[in-house]
């Protein structure tokens, strides 16, 4: 049937769609996005007519048919074409490797295979993961307004028009007529794409929905193959995994740095363990000093800053003194002296330093009158000498 209307099938073909089989034809070439350097299958390739669109961009295309007739008007259409190569094949059966294309297509030619769904899984063998197939075909319009009369001028109108363009050609656009009122809606060839085993499936109306453009991707790997091949790699994997225990050692480097703030910590604790030896050694001197907290304490203000001012008149009659000042035995003072060891936690506490200050001044009032009534007796004893 296809091999009476070859001549003119392209010419009867914009005549029926009033010029918008070219319009299909550029969104199509589109949707498969063909580049130089791909090897492209056009099944249902006819004349050659949408194989020489996609070669235009570079591609290497094979244009398969299953009309003898078809395939010998397009060698001579394009023999001047090396990108185009023409070959006899039945879409349910490709003679043809697999995984040997980047990408299918079949342009109204889908409907007219015994076994559609057969031909689809046979496309999806032949691309490789990762390729596209893209599907261009009469379909049903969503609209009950174009449903109509698209359907009225299908079966009155365009059996004639073709008849009248090529005598033979009346048959085959009446059948043409019958398949399409007879295939499935959009989302339905959608479904049989899914089924066949493609993703990422998708389609787009085309005037009105008159043709839909179907689009689906072939799975770069099958998640079983995939979940078989992981695990007999993954058997040296754990030695890997054992790579994630200087992992563990990273984290070991924030312990230098808690290493750090220790420092810190530990020069206050001998700072602590100072004064807690002091505070331990003052009650000690001061539970004896207990007897006599009243002179030594007068002694505390007034030995400290005085005691440093008689220390020089002491060397002048340092041993008379001592045997005269045997009653004195403010050599207790000396034991005052040791008891700054009690001054020095003073020291520690400033706080307390600076109150016990302020009273010195009243007993050291006292202090030197003491003093000034040792004077006369010192002097007493220099003029007894000089007679």
């Amino acid at each position: 049937m296809f091999d009476e209307v070859s001549p003119r099938y392209d010419l009867i073909n914009d005549v029926l769609t009033v010029g918008n089989d070219r319009l299909w034809r550029v969104a199509t070439t589109k949707a498969i996005a063909p580049r130089k350097g791909m090897r492209v299958l056009d099944l249902a390739a006819g004349t050659g007519t949408s194989s020489a669109a996609i070669a235009a961009h570079g591609a290497h295309v094979v244009a398969a048919d299953f009309s003898e007739g078809m395939l010998a008007e397009g060698r001579k259409r394009h023999a001047g074409n090396d990108l185009i190569e023409f070959q006899w094949a039945d879409a349910t059966q490709l003679p043809f490797a697999d995984d040997s294309f980047d990408a299918a297509t079949i342009s109204y030619g889908l409907r007219n295979v015994n076994d559609p769904k057969a031909a689809l899984r046979e496309m999806r063998r032949v691309v490789k993961p990762g390729g596209r197939v893209v599907i261009a075909e009469f379909s049903t319009p969503p609209s009950a307004l174009v449903r109509g009369p698209y359907a009225f001028y299908g079966r009155h109108v365009l059996p004639r028009i073709a008849g009248a363009i090529n005598r033979d050609a009346a048959a085959a656009y009446r059948y043409l007529n019958e398949s399409i009122e007879a295939w499935p809606d959009q989302a339905e060839l959608a479904a049989w794409m899914r089924e066949a085993g493609f993703e990422r499936v998708v389609y787009r109306n085309l005037t009105f929905g008159i043709v839909a453009l179907h689009r689906g991707f072939v799975p770069r790997e099958a998640p079983q193959a995939a979940a078989a091949k992981q695990p007999a790699d993954a058997k040296p994997a754990p030695a890997k995994p054992a790579a994630p225990k200087p992992a563990p050692k990273k984290p070991a480097a924030p312990k230098p740095a808690a290493a750090k703030p220790a420092p810190k910590q530990s020069t206050p604790k001998p700072a602590a363990a100072e004064p807690a030896a002091a505070k331990p050694a003052a009650p000690k001197k001061p539970a004896d000093a207990k007897p006599a907290p009243k002179k030594p304490a007068a002694a505390k203000p007034a030995a400290a800053k005085p005691a440093a001012k008689p220390a020089p008149e002491k060397p002048v009659a340092a041993k008379p003194a001592a045997s005269k000042s045997a009653p004195k035995k403010p050599a207790a003072a000396k034991p005052a002296a040791a008891k700054p060891a009690a001054a020095k936690p003073a020291a520690a506490k400033p706080a307390a330093a600076k109150p016990a200050a302020k009273p010195a001044p009243k007993k050291s009032a006292a202090a030197p009158q003491q003093p000034a009534a040792e004077a006369p007796n010192e002097t007493t004893p220099r003029p007894g000498d000089t007679p």
